[in-house]
């Protein structure tokens, strides 16, 4: 091993060969297939089966994308460089889809066709009261950014307890929002179903939602390398890609809360 690395002339990391993109992809198309059955009400064990799948299957490898982080002389500067590009480009991916769902609001928000009596929102529709729940959970998030920002700070000058204390606060606000935002659409007095504005509302709310839990998930990788000193202020893209993709989260709840809950509130 040691006569490999010095024979490398480069400073880049080869990954090597892993069975895992092969599972997950088969982990997605059974999750994909349960899904379309659950839909249609024919059958909901093999979407369970496909969850409990393709979430063992993405454990095991962030186990091993993890193992591998913390093997010296893997990750250069160079590797480092390259992986910040790499979550630049997905959070830009990300900003895409969202831009889609903004763009589906809008075009029927200033365009109310004759399907929906030429207002927005419909008659039939009571949207939320954005100075209620909405309200609090963006006050949640933009603290929660807050946090994540001092805890990146503290890292990156060698306090890696507040650093810990910082992601814990992020953490439990992640985990609050999830829970409003749950209490919410339980109490919605419309359903996905009952035309476009509801369906909209729910695509561009809840994809922000599993955003929100995935990121709250990063975090809490974060937290236990914080924990298990895997982190240190050179060492620590893992948890700088997390701050950025959370950073995403609140920026992106901003633009759904004025346009969608305030700008489309119809008392």
């Amino acid at each position: 091993m040691e006569s490999i690395e010095k024979k490398k002339l480069h400073p880049f990391h080869l990954v090597g060969p892993s069975p895992w993109p092969f599972v997950v992809s088969l982990g997605v198309l059974i999750l994909a297939v349960g899904f379309v059955l659950w839909m249609h009400g024919l059958d909901h064990i093999l979407l369970l089966a496909g969850v409990l799948f393709l979430g063992t299957a993405l454990v095991f490898w962030w186990r091993d994308v993890l193992a591998e982080s913390n093997t010296k002389g893997i990750y250069t500067s160079a590797v480092q460089a390259g992986l910040k590009i790499g979550m630049g480009l997905f959070i830009a991916s990300e900003v895409m889809l969202f831009v889609s769902f903004f763009w589906g609001y809008f075009y029927n928000a200033l365009d109310p066709k004759e399907a929906i009596g030429f207002v927005w929102p419909p008659k039939n529709i009571h949207p939320l009261d954005p100075f209620d729940l909405p309200y609090l959970n963006t006050l949640i998030l933009l603290l929660s950014g807050t946090a994540v920002t001092w805890a990146h700070h503290s890292l990156a000058h060698h306090q890696k307890e507040a650093a810990a204390q910082g992601v814990a606060v992020t953490i439990g606000l992640g985990v609050l929002f999830s829970c409003i935002q749950g209490f919410e659409y339980a109490h919605a007095s419309f359903g996905i179903k009952e035309g476009i504005y509801p369906s909209l509302f729910y695509m561009a709310t809840g994809f922000h939602g599993f955003h929100v839990v995935v990121g709250t998930i990063f975090l809490t990788v974060g937290w236990w390398q914080l924990k298990w000193g895997k982190l240190t202020p050179d060492h620590h893209v893992g948890f700088e890609a997390a701050s950025w993709y959370w950073h995403f989260v609140d920026v992106v709840w901003l633009f759904l809360f004025v346009s969608i809950y305030w700008w489309g509130y119809a008392p």
